[in-house]
């Protein structure tokens, strides 16, 4: 069973982060990414990025399911936060 901290280590050894946060029941998972890494990608691509990284963990279902609520760049992120 993976903790919500070794799935927050696994996006964080594919790309560089500038905020994360990941909660979970050790089987299903919630992730919030902010990244500069997602600058001109579109939403599908920015899920792709991870899910494909991640693809041997879910394919083997070490990680049974990831679902990606937020994936955002650092200024999207901000805007967000100063709407609420």
């Amino acid at each position: 069973m993976l903790y919500p901290k070794q799935v927050k280590a696994m996006i964080e050894q594919l790309i560089a982060c500038e905020h994360i946060e990941v909660e979970g029941d050790g089987h299903h998972f919630f992730a919030v990414i902010v990244s500069s890494a997602f600058e001109g990608k579109n939403r599908l691509a920015r899920h792709r990025l991870i899910k494909d990284g991640l693809a041997a963990q879910l394919a083997s279902n070490e990680l049974h399911a990831l679902s990606i609520s937020t994936a955002a760049t650092p200024a999207e992120w901000q805007a967000r936060q100063n709407q609420a």
